[in-house]
């Protein structure tokens, strides 16, 4: 999340928007607002950043995953499979 030098997020450059809530929720969010001692629009933000932050990690995870699938690690066999399967799976 973006701060300022106190600590505090960054909300000078922000876009108003109209958002429609059943009128439970929007009761249960300004409860839940009260008790974190932040607007609504402050509490929705922080969550909405902390979704786009999450959801971004996880695209980057997403793309060195396949990446990795793509491009897999010399395990130092120079490609050759000395071993067979029963082998490896000998009880002793």
């Amino acid at each position: 999340m973006k701060t300022a030098k106190d600590g505090e997020p960054n909300l000078s450059d922000t876009q108003n928007i109209t958002l429609a809530l059943p009128k439970w929720l929007l009761r249960k969010v300004k409860h839940l607002a009260v008790e974190r001692e932040k607007s609504v629009s402050r509490l929705l933000a922080e969550t909405l950043e902390e979704l786009v932050t999450r959801n971004d990690a996880y695209a980057e995870a997403r793309r060195r995953a396949l990446y990795d699938l793509e491009h897999p690690r010399d395990l130092g066999t120079f490609g050759k499979i000395t071993w067979t399967r029963d082998e490896l799976h000998e009880r002793r």
